[in-house]
């Protein structure tokens, strides 16, 4: 298998494969935030939309949430903890965001500190999303499980983070692959069921 352009960055996207056994992950897509040789991999999860409105543990940042305005399962660890994912268009570096490394094309979304007073920051975000949780791999983790097969590495568009149905969102980023990847956007939820 090829590798090249697969390798985990940040601002990329994991999709998960039909190999990938562990049920928290099962059909997700995770947006890579951080990625650092020594110190591992931090993601969120993008398509696990909870029943919990933002306006029940966040309230005051209830008004600038991207709809659907429920928090995110970011993924398995530290559930307790919020984070934010924000897009802020144009050159502004407003206190309390600080923009992803990645891909320029997700140059301008970034993590934002939720503990900001959001008056200041209102103006400045166009999209806003919140997960509880995220997920973390220890150093060279990731890319043993991208070699046996149980991520793709794609590369990641700022309306991915903020799809209006996440629900869609696993089998819409395959859909835009090329080759073999499209084909498993097709992929039954239960392939013994064939």
């Amino acid at each position: 298998m090829d590798h090249m352009g697969s390798d985990p960055m940040a601002g990329r996207l994991l999709i998960a494969t039909p190999l990938l056994g562990d049920p928290n992950f099962r059909r997700t897509v995770v947006l890579i935030v951080e990625h650092e040789e020594t110190e591992g991999t931090l993601g969120v999860v993008l398509n696990r939309p909870t029943t919990v409105g933002v306006g029940q543990v966040l309230d005051q940042w209830t008004e600038l949430v991207t709809d659907p305005s429920v928090v995110f399962k970011g993924g398995p660890v530290a559930p307790n903890s919020a984070l934010a994912l924000a897009l802020v268009p144009g050159k502004d570096e407003p206190v309390g965001w600080r923009a992803l490394d990645g891909a320029p094309a997700l140059a301008r979304l970034g993590l934002l500190d939720l503990d900001a007073p959001p008056g200041l920051l209102a103006a400045a975000i166009a999209s806003l999303r919140v997960y509880a949780g995220y997920a973390g791999w220890s150093p060279g983790q990731l890319e043993a499980e991208i070699d046996e097969g149980a991520w793709h590495v794609v590369g990641a568009e700022p309306a991915d983070v903020f799809a209006a149905e996440p629900e869609r969102l696993w089998r819409d980023i395959l859909h835009r692959q090329q080759g073999d990847l499209a084909f498993l956007a097709t992929y039954p939820d239960d392939p013994g069921l064939n």
